[in-house]
């Protein structure tokens, strides 16, 4: 694939204490220019390190230990951190942080900590002014919020400086890891229109929550993680019409409806130990369609053009 993002059988793990926790345990998918691709999933399944690996992000005592990312043709897994840093971060793929807050330095302002993103790569001087008010506008802020401080600014301008710090580059990706948590439901419909406006000029997504309900709005496909593994992988049509594995059907079906009375539906166990992941199927011991077969590791398995690791679909 010459352009686009793709991961194959991606593993990354994290050393600590005696024990190896299986965070990202052989993910592949792939994300065309000009797509946006949706990661959903319970807290703690996988999907923030896979964001984290995409960046070359992941820090001790997570370590990446095998697989491949290929980004326009290129292993950037192969690159020197040296040139990964200078010419692919933030100028070819950015990440939208979890958690604005947190994501700001708080004895700076908002101009110094976009100034410094543009002049670590290289940007002219000259222009760094005129590009950071050409990005604060892009997301719906008055230019004069650069002055400010964090705390002098809401959430909602909190998260959309953060977008604006991703988008200051120009990237042809954007990984954005849970843009819309903790923000109330107009901003997050704002949030998502600007992730939209986006998609539209071609810039190619991916975002990363456990809120399915927002990644219809967005991807044109899905991916769906379990334990740190890509249970499932579709269309927004075919996950949302005719979702394959019973861990997908069960996330479907505790999606509040508002013309829906009934009793919300919900997932019954918690996920398992990724230090000791269970063998075989890691949803078995929550999954209501159990068989002895389930005991071994499923294989990924093609249904029209979706995936599905289950062994309910083989032959």
């Amino acid at each position: 694939m010459e352009k686009g993002l793709s991961v194959e059988n991606l593993k990354a793990y994290y050393f600590a204490n005696n024990n190896v926790i299986k965070a990202v345990d052989d993910v592949s998918f792939t994300l065309n220019e000009g797509e946006s691709f949706g990661i959903a999933g319970e807290s703690a399944c996988g999907k923030s390190t896979l964001g984290l690996c995409i960046m070359r992000m992941l820090q001790s005592p997570g370590k990446i230990v095998d697989g491949k990312i290929i980004m326009n043709g290129i292993d950037i897994l192969a690159m020197s951190d040296k040139e990964f840093t200078k010419n692919t971060r933030w100028k070819r793929i950015s990440m939208i942080f979890q958690g604005a807050m947190n994501a700001l330095d708080p004895v700076y302002s908002i101009k110094d900590q976009l100034k410094e993103v543009l002049t670590q790569h290289g940007f002219p001087q000259k222009n760094i002014d005129t590009r950071i008010r050409e990005v604060i506008k892009q997301v719906g802020l008055n230019p004069s919020v650069v002055n400010r401080y964090p705390h002098e600014l809401s959430g909602g301008m909190k998260q959309r400086i953060v977008i604006a710090m991703a988008l200051l580059l120009e990237p042809e990706f954007v990984i954005a890891d849970e843009p819309t948590t903790a923000l109330d439901v107009l901003v997050q419909a704002q949030i998502i229109n600007l992730l939209k406006k986006l998609k539209k000029k071609g810039m190619s997504i991916m975002l990363i929550t456990h809120d399915l309900a927002i990644i219809s709005e967005i991807a044109d496909n899905i991916g769906v993680m379990y334990a740190g593994k890509m249970i499932e992988f579709g269309s927004v049509e075919q996950i949302y019409n005719d979702p394959k594995h019973p861990y997908t059907q069960a996330l479907i079906a505790a999606i509040p409806r508002l013309k829906d009375r009934k009793k919300i539906s919900y997932i019954k166990g918690s996920p398992p130990n990724l230090a000791n992941p269970p063998k075989g199927c890691r949803f078995y011991d929550r999954c209501l369609h159990t068989m002895d077969i389930c005991k071994h590791d499923p294989p990924l398995i093609k249904i029209k053009d979706a995936y599905v690791r289950c062994w309910l679909y083989e032959d």
